[in-house]
């Protein structure tokens, strides 16, 4: 029968529940093991252990305990000792004293082989104990009192009380182990027995039946016994290679971890067996920076730090929690049971604990990091795929954050079915008459003049009204539909940069783009397509790039940004200050004009730190001979401070809003005409 502890070799806490359990059993089962002794006597076990049967039965049940038959890969089924088939024997032939001392002895030497903590091997001598004497209890009840000096050798009329003290053997060990389980890994104890008995009771039966076969045996010639080592062997081979083919299709071969398979079975079991005052956890794990150690040190120092990852995870956990790999860096960890989301934030903050601690490896030491994504049930999802989801969409969270750790928070999910019937109607909109695009213009913070404007989409839905470009952009950069959108963008800004160029309004259109857009190789023959067919010059059109796309390694060497470049089309540098550029960088960058972030803008004259910020930015792009942009202008004071730093231009509610198409024209045509201009190429305007 399984062991209580396969998972864990501590001891319990003293006091506990499992501790009280098992000292119970403990005291019960050598009270049982210390009477039966007793009865048997000094000088009869004397005259025992001279036989050589005694030592050939001695030496089968040591081997069947240190190889069990194991019969499925459950951690409640861990496998089934075939010393099982001797001691029963032994308790048909020589009776209680004799299996119960011949058993302990085995338990013994096999708990020091194995290494085992003292008290599992006492509690596997202690119910064995018990079921031996409850087994003994039935023949009794027969008038059957087996003893070395009267063996006992069951008749065919016998049956009835073998079978039936088998059964009472079978049921005791079957009920005091899966208490102990049940106990150890916090599970409903019905639970437990309907989980193990069935993988059990076929060898049991196998087992206990050949029990009576091996009496014939020793009572007429005990030199034949070892002949039954060979079908246990074949027993044993078998059931082995059907593990191992389990075990193969339920963990990942890399780690010995459960693998996606065997999590959905764990969490399936969970859900229930959940009960109303308590939840189920799933916490997603995801590594900081692996994929730098594969690029660096290569995918074999790679696989032994996850190998490092899955040991420190898998004794970081709690009794019964589960720890699967899902792929990658990825790893899942499965709380049956935990009181709350705080109680499993304390479970995800251990679990990093253990990571951050140094590994070293091929000389050099690397600091492990995570983030944790959480999600409960019921309170986030009522099956495994709805929790994996959102304990993905909380990893997530945690990554962006540099938190390490979240909650699923179903008001930041972007997954929401809202969300996605509104990624249908964008999908739809791509190319209609609902996106179109507005445009805000940048203006000389030194003269006022008009230095171009830049293209804002904005979505009217027909039955929504305006959507947030908050709402949807960050919901097409999740799918393919960016790209469409960006070709949409793109030509309608070339569209209407031919309208305003070709009529005498020389004004740049900037347009921003995504990193998918940035990196993506039909970028560059769009837009050379588009300035040839509607003959524009290349600085007519200007691309926007967030600093955290145009900073990384990626960018560098992307074959498409070099055609950019070539072409001649400008490129700035949008939101500037929030990512983590250095100077060295920042000169290697192909752009013409950086603006600063309006984050840092809109609190110039209330943040002394924002003040410094934006007049360290303002200096560094001077001195790079670059062009800056202040966006988030909302007010002369802040338009001011900005000239006092000399910043050169400004985008903000304090020149304009952005505004549609012919009312960006009819505002271009007014200011590019003042006299205080000094110029007005063409007074026919053309609007769309």
């Amino acid at each position: 029968m399984t062991d209580p502890s396969d998972t864990r070799d501590t001891a319990p806490r003293p006091f506990s529940p499992l501790w009280t359990y098992l000292t119970g059993v403990a005291t019960a089962g050598l009270v049982a093991l210390l009477v039966a002794e007793f009865r048997l006597g000094f000088s009869e076990l004397a005259a025992l252990t001279r036989t050589p049967l005694f030592w050939v039965l001695m030496v089968l049940v040591v081997l069947g305990e240190l190889r069990p038959i194991v019969v499925s890969t459950s951690r409640l089924a861990g496998g089934t000792a075939t010393s099982t088939l001797f001691t029963f024997a032994v308790l048909l032939y020589h009776g209680l004293s004799v299996a119960v001392l011949i058993h302990s002895l085995g338990l013994v030497v096999s708990g020091l082989s194995h290494h085992r903590a003292w008290h599992r091997t006492v509690f596997n001598v202690a119910q064995v104990s018990l079921a031996s004497t409850a087994a003994a209890v039935v023949l009794a009840a027969f008038g059957h009192h087996p003893h070395p000096a009267t063996p006992w050798v069951p008749e065919g009329t016998d049956i009835t009380a073998v079978a039936l003290a088998a059964v009472a053997y079978f049921v005791v060990r079957g009920v005091l182990v899966c208490g102990a389980v049940a106990l150890h890994e916090r599970r409903p104890l019905l639970r437990v027995v309907r989980t193990t008995i069935g993988h059990q009771s076929l060898v049991y039966t196998a087992l206990l039946g050949l029990a009576p076969p091996v009496v014939v045996v020793m009572s007429h010639s005990p030199a034949l016994v070892p002949l039954f080592v060979a079908p246990l062997a074949t027993m044993y081979f078998t059931a082995s290679l059907s593990v191992r083919r389990d075990h193969q299709a339920m963990h990942d071969g890399l780690t010995a971890l459960p693998n996606r398979k065997l999590l959905i079975l764990r969490t399936e079991e969970a859900l229930a067996e959940a009960r109303e005052d308590v939840r189920v956890g799933l916490l997603l794990l995801d590594l900081d920076r692996f994929k730098e150690v594969n690029d660096t040190l290569g995918h074999p120092v790679g696989d032994r730090l996850l190998q490092i990852v899955a040991h420190r995870l898998t004794h970081s956990v709690r009794p019964g929690d589960v720890v699967a790999r899902l792929g990658g860096d990825e790893f899942a960890v499965l709380l049956p049971t935990v009181r709350d989301a705080v109680a499993a934030r304390e479970v995800a903050a251990r679990l990093r604990a253990a990571l951050t601690q140094p590994v070293r490896l091929e000389g050099m030491t690397f600091d492990l990091d995570a983030s944790v994504g959480i999600a409960l049930y019921p309170d986030h999802a009522p099956d495994f795929e709805l929790l994996l989801q959102r304990s993905d969409v909380a990893m997530y969270f945690a990554k962006e954050g540099r938190t390490g750790v979240e909650v699923y928070l179903a008001e930041k999910d972007r997954n929401s079915p809202e969300r996605l019937n509104l990624l249908g109607d964008l999908r739809r909109a791509v190319g209609g008459s609902e996106l179109e695009l507005h445009y805000q213009p940048k203006v000389s913070l030194s003269s006022g003049a008009v230095q171009g404007v830049e293209a804002l989409l904005r979505w009217w839905h027909p039955d929504r009204g305006p959507v947030s470009p908050a709402d949807f952009i960050p919901l097409a950069e999740q799918s393919y539909l960016m790209r469409q959108i960006t070709q949409h963008v793109i030509d309608a800004a070339l569209e209407q940069s031919a309208y305003w160029w070709h009529s005498g309004l020389k004004v740049p259109i900037s347009v921003n783009v995504s990193a998918r857009d940035l990196l993506d190789s039909a970028l560059p023959d769009q837009l050379e397509a588009g300035l040839d067919r509607l003959r524009l010059p290349a600085e007519a059109i200007q691309l926007e790039v967030t600093e955290r796309i145009l900073m990384t390694d990626q960018a560098y060497t992307s074959d498409s940004l070099h055609a950019l470049v070539a072409l001649g089309i400008p490129l700035a540098l949008d939101d500037f200050g929030t990512g983590y550029s250095s100077l060295v960088r920042l000169q290697r960058l192909p752009v013409c004009e950086v603006k600063i972030d309006g984050s840092f803008v809109q609190r110039l004259g209330k943040s002394v730190d924002d003040e410094r910020i934006v007049r360290s930015i303002v200096d560094l792009v001077r001195s790079l001979g670059l062009r800056s942009v202040a966006e988030g202008v909302e007010n002369e004071e802040v338009a001011q401070r900005l000239r006092d730093m000399g910043c050169d231009s400004g985008q903000g509610w304090r020149f304009a809003e952005p505004m549609p198409a012919s009312e960006t024209t009819a505002w271009l045509r007014e200011r590019l005409c003042e006299p205080s201009y000094g110029r007005c190429e063409s007074a026919e305007v053309t609007t769309l």
